[in-house]
């Protein structure tokens, strides 16, 4: 069992390409500074809840330990199609989880289309450090650009990595992460249930191989799964039918969504 969390990632940075490309990503002056203006914009202008350089690292650590699950069950997409190998796979994952909300740096309308052309020449730079092959970076680009778009839960996954990081997204859901739009005034059902919300953990399932316990002190974190995550994983392609999410008070499951 593991807690979803911003210190996550760090247990999964064994292989030195994706250790490499997280401390890239951590130091680099061009993807910071979009995301800490995308914070300048959704937190201080839309009250809404945190989309910086935290929400970064919680989705790339959920999104590996996730693909982590699945790869016991289901070859990654791009490894069973020949196009890289699982660290490959790692860095199409990860890089697609940090990078994901950066479109928020110029408006939250269509973010997911402003992360993908923001990402492009980042992921140009970041993929020539690691790769020399020139048509492996230009794959591995598209690949991670799909899973940056794919997180908008309107858009089907078309890959078990874009699957992967749609739905670790959801999973940045517990109390803390939600008091600013909640500490500002909005009380509507959205902020309500996820003050609910206690704790998220990511644990192999037994019907699913991803099984995802969302632990709430009252019922009203269910709107939250139902409305947020759930959309997510229904448009998650393949992985849709890999994962279960279970609403959990006082110990005991009062939901099963899949």
């Amino acid at each position: 069992m593991v807690t979803v969390s911003n210190r996550l990632i760090f247990s999964h940075l064994e292989e030195p390409k994706v250790k490499h490309v997280f401390e890239v990503l951590e130091r680099d002056d061009e993807v910071q500074t979009y995301l800490h203006q995308a914070n300048e914009v959704v937190v201080k202008r839309m009250n809404y809840n945190d989309h910086g350089p935290v929400r970064a690292r919680i989705a790339c650590g959920s999104s590996l330990e996730i693909l982590g699950l699945l790869s016991k069950k289901v070859e990654p997409t791009t490894v069973a199609h020949g196009i890289c190998d699982m660290e490959g796979a790692k860095l199409v994952v990860m890089c697609g989880s940090y990078l994901h909300d950066i479109g928020n740096s110029i408006h939250r309308d269509n973010h997911f289309q402003h992360s993908c052309y923001l990402a492009a020449p980042i992921l140009d730079r970041i993929y020539s450090s690691v790769y020399d092959d020139p048509k492996l970076v230009l794959r591995l680009k598209c690949e991670t650009l799909s899973a940056i778009y794919s997180h908008e839960e309107n858009v089907q996954a078309l890959s078990v990595e874009a699957g992967a990081a749609k739905v670790a997204d959801g999973t940045d859901m517990a109390e803390g992460r939600a008091r600013i739009p909640f500490l500002g005034g909005k009380f509507d059902m959205h902020s309500i249930s996820a003050t609910a919300i206690k704790r998220v953990d990511i644990v192999p399932g037994e019907a699913k191989p991803v099984r995802i316990e969302v632990h709430m002190e009252n019922p009203a974190g269910v709107f939250q799964i139902e409305e947020v995550i759930g959309k997510k994983v229904a448009s998650a392609g393949a992985v849709a039918y890999l994962v279960e999410l279970v609403a959990i008070e006082d110990g005991k499951e009062i939901k099963t969504i899949g």
